[in-house]
């Protein structure tokens, strides 16, 4: 269902056909870089994340890494990864499949700004098997980011 529910909000954006769907998982940002054939770092991993009891979600690079203090210095308050229950429970995704589409109204996204290095980034669409390549703008809009962040450290 939520693979469906990201191909009917993509359409919207007349993106629904770049869609990529793949035999292999991509539920991982390794596995993801090896079937779109890409460099990990190009990879948008999307991550669930609780705040001041609250969701949000934040895209960053592959290569990327949580860093506490500068989440915290950006969201005034600690963060505290969703578990794969929470990640459903929040966003309708899978872990794996979790993107910054079709989200609850609830639910901010937030882009880091470690995606800015590349002129294209590949987000999940929903389900551990599928892709979608997106320019930074695209991204932006599509996923309607409430803004960028620094609270990811490129390793």
């Amino acid at each position: 269902m939520p693979f469906e529910q990201v191909v009917a909000y993509l359409e919207q954006w007349g993106k629904a056909d770049s869609i990529q769907i793949f035999d292999s998982s991509t539920a991982t940002v390794e596995l993801a870089a090896q079937v779109v054939g890409v460099e990990p770092a190009r990879i948008a991993k999307t991550m669930a994340i609780m705040v001041n009891h609250r969701c949000i979600v934040i895209v960053a690079a592959g290569d990327a890494r949580l860093d506490n203090k500068l989440f915290k210095v950006a969201f005034d308050g600690k963060c505290k990864m969703c578990s794969p229950d929470e990640t459903l429970k929040y966003t309708g995704h899978p872990v794996g499949g979790v993107c910054p589409f079709a989200l609850p109204g609830t639910i901010n996204v937030f882009l880091d700004e470690s995606l800015k290095r590349f002129s294209t980034v590949f987000p999940a669409c929903g389900s551990p098997n599928t892709a979608i390549e997106l320019t930074l703008d695209e991204l932006m809009n599509i996923s309607g980011a409430k803004g960028w962040v620094k609270v990811f450290s490129i390793m």
